[in-house]
Parts: structure tokens; sequence; C-alpha cells
């Protein structure tokens, strides 16, 4: 008898999350709808700014029970707009992000904590193949019908903070700062 109890209690909890899986759909991020910002402390004067842009990706999320599950970002360094064409060449360089060498920064979560419509969204980023754990502190926009793209959306906002020097790009720390405000916006559709 309580071999038949334990299998119907495993098959109830093997239908419920197969169930509860069915729900996550799979979203990808829109490039015209996705910017990607990053900030940076200038010898104490200024926070200039730079967008990277061209990003795409695909995020994991359950409308019904809010639950993030993936976040897989692909940033294109060879993009990144300071808005002085000088600058934009100087961080395509190898003392910067080496570009030609290493065209593609990705961030991938590894887990994600929830707590309502806010996520701590823990996962590597790899910026000229150096891997490093960054967390981003993510949260919910709208998830729901986009009228006007005629799909299922989600929309995120998510903020981290990164040392530059991690991943060798130090040049010039500590008196342009090590630490970079990276910022996030996405609308993402459904597959």
């Amino acid at each position: 008898m309580k071999y038949h109890v334990l299998s119907a209690s495993l098959l109830f909890s093997l239908l419920f999350t197969t169930a509860a899986q069915a729900k996550t759909a799979s979203y990808k991020l829109d490039e015209s709808h996705t910017s990607v910002v990053i900030s940076w402390n200038h010898l104490g004067f200024s926070n200039p700014t730079a967008s990277l842009h061209h990003v795409d990706g695909t995020v994991k999320f359950d409308p019904a029970t809010k639950i993030l599950s993936l976040v897989d970002i692909n940033i294109p360094v060879a993009s990144i707009d300071t808005g002085v064409p000088a600058l934009n060449k100087e961080f395509g360089q190898p003392d910067y992000f080496d570009a030609e060498k290493y065209p593609v920064a990705n961030f991938k979560s590894t887990s994600i904590e929830m707590n309502g419509d806010k996520y701590d969204v823990r996962g590597n980023l790899t910026i000229k193949s150096i891997t490093r754990p960054v967390i981003l502190h993510a949260t919910l926009n709208k998830a729901g019908f986009q009228a006007m793209e005629k799909k299922n959306a989600v929309g995120f906002n998510a903020t981290g903070v990164i040392k530059r020097s991690d991943f060798k790009i130090d040049k010039y720390v500590p008196y342009v700062s090590d630490n970079i405000t990276l910022t996030v916006s996405s609308e993402a559709y459904s597959d």
C-alpha cells in the first residue's frame, strides 16, 4: 500500500512539474526595443555613458507565475557608441574590448531569485573570453499581449556593477573608475 501511495505521489509531482514547465515560454529579445548602456566615472568629474547596439538573446518566462528561468544575452562590443568617434575606435582596441578578436560579450544566467516583480539574476558574463560571475537586479516592467507587434511580450529593466579589471580592461584605473554600471532594458517576444 505504501508503494502505491509513493508511486501516486511521485506521479502527481511529475505531472505537476511538467504542467508548470509547459507554461514557460521562450522569448527573443527585440533588437529595436533593447538597450544596453554602460557608465563610468571619469577622474571624479563626470559619469559618461556608452550604448551598445544590435543586442540579441533569449529569456524564458512563465507569464502565469512570473517565474523567470533563463536570461541569455549577446552584446556585440564593436557596436559601442560613446558619441565620440575617436573613443569608439579606442574602445575597440586590444587595451579595451579587442572587438576584432572578441566581437561578442555574453551574459548567461545560472540562477534566478524572485521577489514579486523583482529578480536577482546571477550569471556568468564573458568578455574577451574571460568569464566572471555577475548579479543583475531586474524588474519586470510588463508581460502580456503587445498589440503593435501582435505577439506575446515581456519587458524587463536590469542593472548591475562589474569591475572592468576582472576582464583585463584596466587602462587608466583608478583614475577612470574600475566599476562600470551596466543597465539593460529589453522587450522580448515569444517564439
